[in-house]
This record gives C-alpha cells, sequence and structure tokens, in this order.
C-alpha cells in the first residue's frame, strides 16, 4: 500500500454501551492515492491477546464480517439518502453494500473489490484499505462515516465510530456520516 506520510488521522471514539478494557484506542488516516483512491490506515492500539483478530484468508468477498472483528466505512454522496457499507476485515474478507437508504439495500454487484494489507506488532494491528473511486458513491461532495467492531477475548463486541448519534450504536445512521470530503480538491474534514 501507498506510504500514508501525508495523510489525516481521526480518532474512533467507543460508543459508551459497549466499553473495552483492552483497547487503547483506534486511529483512521484518510489519505488519496493516485487516480482519486481513497485509502484508509486503521490502526487499532492494544494489547492483541486480548482481542480476537480473525485467521488470514484468501481475499474475496464474505458476509457476516461485522460480527467479529472488522474495520468499516460508510460513504454517502451529498446528503444521500443512498449510500454504500465497505466492511474490511483483518482476515482479508471484504464486503460492499449498496443501500437506497436508510437500510435499505443489499450486496454491491461489482467486478471492483477493496484492496486490503494487514500488519500486526504486539500492540498494534494496522489494516490498510483502498478504494478505487469507481466503487465509491459518485458525487463532488462525500460523507464518510469510519468506524470498527472490536471483538474481545471473552467474544463480548465494542463499537467504535467517529462519532455515536444515538443511544445504541448504530453506524448506518446519517448523522454518523461526520467526515465530509470536498474531492479531490482538498482533504477530508470533519464538522
Amino acid at each position: 500500500m501507498n506510504s500514508m506520510i501525508d495523510a489525516v488521522p481521526f480518532a474512533l471514539v467507543c460508543h459508551p454501551q459497549t466499553s473495552s478494557e483492552a483497547i487503547e484506542g483506534i486511529d483512521v488516516l484518510v489519505d488519496v492515492a493516485p487516480g482519486d483512491t481513497l485509502t484508509l490506515a486503521f490502526v487499532l492500539e492494544c494489547d492483541l491477546s486480548r482481542v480476537r483478530i480473525p485467521e488470514p484468508r484468501s481475499s474475496g468477498r464474505a458476509d457476516g464480517l461485522w460480527q467479529h472483528t472488522c474495520f468499516e466505512a460508510f460513504v454517502m454522496a451529498g446528503k444521500g439518502p443512498r449510500y454504500r457499507e465497505f466492511n474490511f476485515s483483518p482476515s482479508g474478507e471484504w464486503a460492499v453494500y449498496d443501500f437506497r437508504g436508510f437500510r435499505d439495500g443489499g450486496e454491491l454487484d461489482s467486478e471492483l473489490a477493496p484492496r486490503i494489507a494487514m500488519r500486526r506488532t504486539l500492540n498494534r494491528l494496522e489494516l490498510d484499505a483502498q478504494i478505487e473511486r469507481n466503487l465509491l458513491p459518485q458525487g463532488r461532495l462525500l460523507r464518510l462515516g469510519l468506524s470498527a467492531v472490536i471483538e474481545d477475548a471473552d467474544g463480548v463486541l465494542s463499537y467504535w465510530a467517529l462519532q455515536h448519534p444515538l443511544c445504541r450504536p448504530d453506524f448506518h445512521h446519517a448523522d454518523s456520516f461526520a467526515l465530509h470530503w470536498d474531492c479531490p480538491e482538498c482533504w477530508p474534514r470533519t464538522n
């Protein structure tokens, strides 16, 4: 994957109802690679012995990735209501969903696929994902919701996002799309 030297970092926050003592923090670096490819680098800082990380598999489409440790991006053009959901598993598997409105949609049928690379150390997991412009919703102004689901060693899930608009975790909620990107002329910014 490309180096993220000029990337803009954003911190994810844990939903207050789903705390995890094993996790120190999750940052996402957002960048644009040549060809208007959206590049996301998720950095999970934690005691990895206390987190379940899916075993490596062949890269390919898979459903239900969010039921275990998974990194996600929700992308909406303008004010929507259409949006796309991208799931990236440390296993190398991925999923892309296309929605007509709030939770109204399904799997996106496309030849294009996001590219994923993962690195792991004792207390850090890094997952890089590249999404080609043709796989993103079409529009100049994009709104992004960046999130993660982390499964601890006991199988308990914690939910992380740029912001949580509801009393329960819901990454599909329009207010979760907190990062605005006027592409490609300027870098992402929060409101």
